[in-house]
């Protein structure tokens, strides 16, 4: 396969195997550093790495959903159908969220609140962008046909994102829509059982803004245009990215603000743009790095990882957080902890490789498993 077509698909998983060990390490110091090491800077950078898996979960479930609705578009599968597919498969995920969150209770049995069966984490997030991006991509390609239909994608994903932006510092304070059961409020703004929004939680405002913005940049990346321009297009993607940083640094140093509370750190669309824009130097980077530089030398752990990483999620956090966590957890050093995080990573990229090796094989195994003459006369002969 050349570079070029190889790297267009190899970056993705890249990049989210990149999101899988940023992951990892944040929730492994988070689970295990004792209080003394906790207190100092390699924890907070540590928590401050974790500030990315994330958005870069939800970019990337925009940019997927892109190349599945383009990959449509090419054989002529109607928008109706393109739409239903990518609201479907994002009620899987919701579904799957709501299953994660009904184990992480059962296996915590007698100290988990009954509340946490109704936490908005990141896969419940992921399940309900997906779905909303199906019902865009339904409604703008049931308007817009042709080669033109992928810029108005592209366009109004962009727009709905930054609206979501917008919108955040106000659902979260003034217009909390507080009339709302805390579980559907929660969905909104964060704001569980605890009455006021919670930061450690992931509500549509502002998180699913992400995933529409991998949506308009998978798109762009995807029209005849870009193609034309090869790797360009993802440097000039990258630059881009670096002008929203600084756009936004500039936006937030102004004297005026727009909203009567302003929290940079967890509601501010200036913060949202520059991690928008860190996503897509992200980007740049990852793809350059798998198309020109060593991303793809033989076996990659973290491509490997990007595989499978709703599985890896959904594993690793029994063994960091969960009642069988290799560890004791809030009693360890540096040492021990990053010890028990190599274990971990290799663990989990074991575990993906093994899934990637059987999948499919399912039903090889079952007829190779059920009885027949023929194979029973063999084995006996």
């Amino acid at each position: 396969m050349p570079a070029a077509a190889s790297s267009r698909l190899a970056y993705i998983d890249w990049m989210r195997g990149l999101a899988c060990l940023l992951m990892f390490q944040t929730h492994c110091y988070d689970s295990w550093l004792g209080s003394v090491p906790r207190k100092g800077e390699f924890f907070m950078w540590s928590q401050l790495g974790g500030t990315l898996p994330a958005p870069l979960f939800l970019f990337l479930a925009g940019i997927s959903c892109a190349l599945i609705a383009d990959r449509s578009l090419r054989k002529g599968i109607e928008a109706s159908a393109i739409g239903r597919f990518t609201v479907r498969r994002g009620a899987e995920i919701l579904g799957l969220g709501l299953l994660f969150r009904v184990q992480e209770y059962v296996i915590s049995w007698g100290w988990a609140p009954w509340s946490d069966l109704f936490r908005v984490d990141i896969l419940n997030t992921i399940g309900v962008a997906i779905m909303l991006i199906g019902l865009l991509e339904w409604a703008v390609l049931s308007l817009v046909k042709g080669e033109r239909a992928r810029g108005a994608v592209a366009g109004s994903a962009a727009g709905v994102g930054l609206l979501i932006s917008l919108l955040t510092p106000l659902l979260w304070t003034t217009w909390r829509p507080d009339w709302l059961p805390w579980p559907l409020e929660s969905y909104i703004n964060g704001v569980h059982n605890l009455g006021q929004p919670q930061a450690w939680l992931f509500p549509i405002f502002p998180w699913v803004a992400f995933s529409f913005a991998g949506l308009a940049a998978g798109f762009f990346l995807l029209s005849g245009w870009a193609h034309s321009k090869g790797a360009l297009v993802f440097a000039l993607a990258g630059a881009a990215g670096l002008a929203l940083i600084y756009a936004a640094r500039w936006l937030d140093s102004r004297p005026w603000q727009l909203y009567p509370v302003y929290d940079f750190w967890h509601t501010s669309p200036n913060f949202f743009l520059i991690r928008v824009g860190l996503l897509l130097v992200i980007l740049a980077l990852v793809y350059l790095w798998c198309r020109w530089g060593g991303g793809q030398w033989g076996f990659s752990p973290l491509i490997q990882l990007g595989k499978t990483s709703l599985l890896v999620y959904w594993v690793h956090i029994e063994f960091v957080y969960g009642r069988f966590s290799i560890l004791p957890k809030h009693a360890q050093s540096i040492a021990t902890a990053s010890l028990g995080l190599l274990t971990i990573f290799l663990a989990m990229v074991l575990l993906s490789w093994l899934r990637t090796r059987t999948k499919g094989r399912g039903a090889e195994a079952i007829a190779w498993l059920r009885p027949s003459k023929g194979k029973f006369n063999r084995l006996a002969g």
